[in-house]
């Protein structure tokens, strides 16, 4: 009972940051609330006993996105653009997929249910298997490193690749000249 009060109201807070992230138009206020958005997302997952996801959340959505977040203000500037003739097309756009994505979760099975075929034939199976096929005592770091070591590796080169891409975006501009040497005297 004090979880789903917990959760309702993380998720409460989850609403009330979307909402202001949306009114705002200063950048640097954005960008914390996003920051802030991360760690309620990760206190979610904590919550619902996904720690390992709770701890990737924290790190990757609160700590590196805010930080590289925080670098590109300091070279853009820290105000939005007013935009000339807001339409209205961009909501029902947002509210269809919202809407969509919602519809799209009626066919999941109750959370926590233990009838659920994920908890008849895979679980099971990674339980009972996983120390005798590969060795590792721990069933996350089994699942993620050997079961699903591709998916894995696929989610590193994504993260690596976006990185990668904002320095380069946002870090090489050789218009600019270093003054030489010489001439600092």
């Amino acid at each position: 009972m004090i979880e789903q009060i917990m959760t309702f109201v993380l998720l409460g807070f989850l609403v009330a940051t979307s909402l202001m992230v949306v009114v705002l138009t200063d950048l640097f206020a954005i960008v914390v609330l996003f920051g802030i958005y991360s760690l309620l997302s990760a206190s979610i997952f904590l919550l619902m006993g996904a720690a390992d996801v709770a701890f990737t959340e924290a790190v990757v959505g609160a700590g590196v996105s805010t930080v590289l977040m925080l670098s590109t203000l300091a070279l853009t500037g820290g105000r939005e653009r007013p935009v000339k003739g807001r339409s209205l097309w961009h909501l029902i756009l947002v509210m269809t997929t919202g809407l969509a994505l919602i519809w799209g979760t009626m066919d999941l099975p109750d959370y926590g249910d233990g009838s659920a075929p994920a908890h008849q034939h895979v679980a099971p199976r990674y339980i009972e298997d996983s120390p005798q096929e590969i060795g590792i005592p721990n069933l996350v770091t089994a699942v993620l490193a050997s079961y699903r070591g591709f998916d894995t590796l696929g989610e590193v080169v994504v993260v690596l690749t976006a990185g990668l891409g904002v320095l380069l975006i946002l870090g090489f501009d050789r218009s600019r000249k270093r003054p030489d040497k010489d001439s600092q005297v």
